[in-house]
């Protein structure tokens, strides 16, 4: 008998094939929208059987959940690695602002926006962005508080200071499926300004910075690939 051509089918292990399916899913929020992530759509993209997705996610609204959880957690990753060279704070909150401005962050802003809409609903996503919020806020008031202690920063209140750049980043972030040609360049900058104004940087520094650090081959964020669970 003639030796079929079909590829053979590679069984992963558990952790694996979890992980993977989180990924199809969190890659699908991003292009598409939360409410697009379907047991139907995440197996097809991965190109098996809807039954292995629901045997891994019984509820689909615990992977709605999850997808979300995932990028977020990379986009943090990205704007705020947790291992960071000592003695670089305002080069990192530099790197933060500037990753944070412009059509690349647009994505996920979009997904946040997307994200905290549907949360209204669905308790386990409002769950997941409560806990996503908590570890933006806690990353950049630890930022700060390095800074603080570098001698690079000052402020009586690293975590107030955080929540107020939060805050107006959010603020931007809420126009990400709007028209912003017009908009003032002194409006583009707020989260920029405010930081200076509130840690007491001399006015203009931050941009400067950011400026240098400028990459016109920069991607958006792809590390999609290990899902972040909630303890």
């Amino acid at each position: 008998m003639p030796s079929s051509t079909r590829p053979k089918r590679v069984r992963k292990n558990p952790e694996a094939r979890r992980a993977e399916i989180v990924a199809a899913a969190a890659a699908i929020a991003l292009a598409e929208g939360l409410e697009c992530i379907t047991m139907r759509r995440v197996a097809d993209e991965l190109a098996v059987r809807p039954g292995l997705i629901s045997h891994y996610f019984p509820v689909a609204e615990d992977l709605v959940a999850e997808a979300f959880g995932v990028a977020a957690t990379a986009e943090l990753d990205e704007l705020i690695p947790v291992d960071r060279p000592e003695g670089e704070t305002l080069e990192d909150l530099a790197r933060f602002f500037h990753l944070t401005t412009g059509d690349r962050f647009d994505g996920m802003s979009r997904l946040w926006l997307n994200a905290r809409h549907l949360s209204r609903y669905r308790d386990r996503l409002r769950d997941r962005v409560g806990h996503q919020e908590a570890q933006w806020r806690e990353r950049l008031t630890q930022l700060i508080r390095d800074g603080v202690a570098a001698g690079a920063l000052r402020t009586e209140n690293p975590e107030v200071t955080a929540i107020q750049i939060l805050v107006v980043l959010d603020g931007l972030g809420a126009h990400a499926n709007t028209e912003r040609t017009n908009r003032p360049p002194a409006v583009t900058a707020m989260a920029i300004t405010t930081a200076e104004r509130e840690l007491d940087v001399p006015a203009g520094t931050l941009a400067e910075l950011i400026a240098a650090q400028h990459d016109p081959n920069e991607r958006p964020w792809s590390n999609l690939g290990t899902p972040d669970v909630m303890t």
